[in-house]
């Protein structure tokens, strides 16, 4: 286990203390939301009581086979908590998130939760949200006009120099669960002001939804060397 591993460890440990008898839990995707549901299948297999919501297909099994019990969201909504990690985050608790490229699921899942929970090592808090590419899944159908119409929208907010990246796979087009393609997209050094872009971006006809999470996160927990920061939203 490398130092990063270690990091994504202690994260979760942390999160799961969050985590009690009797909540209806959303599952977040990605690496460390991984190390969180191994860790939350153990404390199942010990008696703890909860119920998840998977924000993938590929946790989704990774959850069964713990044996962690799963159910639909529109039947449990609203989640106690949900528990995810982030590509990068604010002292703010705003997010880029899609990496994995499960940010549909994930948000509709953040914004039927109580408390948004997040996890992260400390080189993915940051001044300034931007240095890693900002997913943005739309619908296959007429795509590249979707990308066209992105490029503008954000040019109209001062970003005339963002870069576009088509996602793929392997020698393949990147497809979502849902059977959306993502363009990831390049700010430069930063993203001056997230909320606007954010809802520009929403905007656009064709987009699905982008991976900015702006005001959904309470709870922002840090890991690093030295020990977990715990970072809780200001009250407004």
């Amino acid at each position: 286990m490398n130092d990063i591993d270690h990091l994504k460890q202690a994260a979760a440990a942390r999160a799961l203390e969050f985590v009690t008898d009797g909540m209806r839990l959303g599952l977040g995707s990605g690496s460390t939301s991984e190390v969180f549901i191994n860790l939350l299948g153990a404390r199942v297999r010990g008696g703890l009581n909860i119920v998840g919501v998977p924000t993938s297909e590929r946790v989704a099994q990774l959850a069964r086979s713990l044996g962690i019990v799963l159910g639909n969201l529109n039947d449990l909504a609203p989640l106690d908590v949900d528990v995810d990690g982030a590509d990068e985050s604010d002292r703010n608790l705003d997010l880029i998130k899609g990496g994995g490229g499960a940010l549909l699921r994930e948000k509709i899942v953040a914004a039927s939760s109580k408390r948004m929970i997040v996890m992260i090592h400390g080189d993915k808090l940051v001044p300034k949200l931007g240095a890693f590419p900002l997913p943005v899944e739309v619908i296959e159908f007429g795509h590249v006009e979707t990308a066209a119409r992105i490029a503008a929208a954000a040019k109209a907010l001062g970003y005339g120099d963002v870069r576009m990246t088509l996602r793929r796979k392997a020698d393949a087009v990147y497809k979502t669960d849902n059977g959306n393609v993502i363009y990831d997209l390049a700010f430069g050094p930063c993203i001056a002001e997230p909320a606007p872009l954010g809802r520009a971006l929403s905007c656009v006809p064709g987009v699905v939804e982008h991976g900015l999470y702006v005001g959904m996160a309470q709870t922002l927990v840090v890991a690093r060397p030295e020990g977990i920061e715990v970072i809780e939203r200001a009250a407004p």
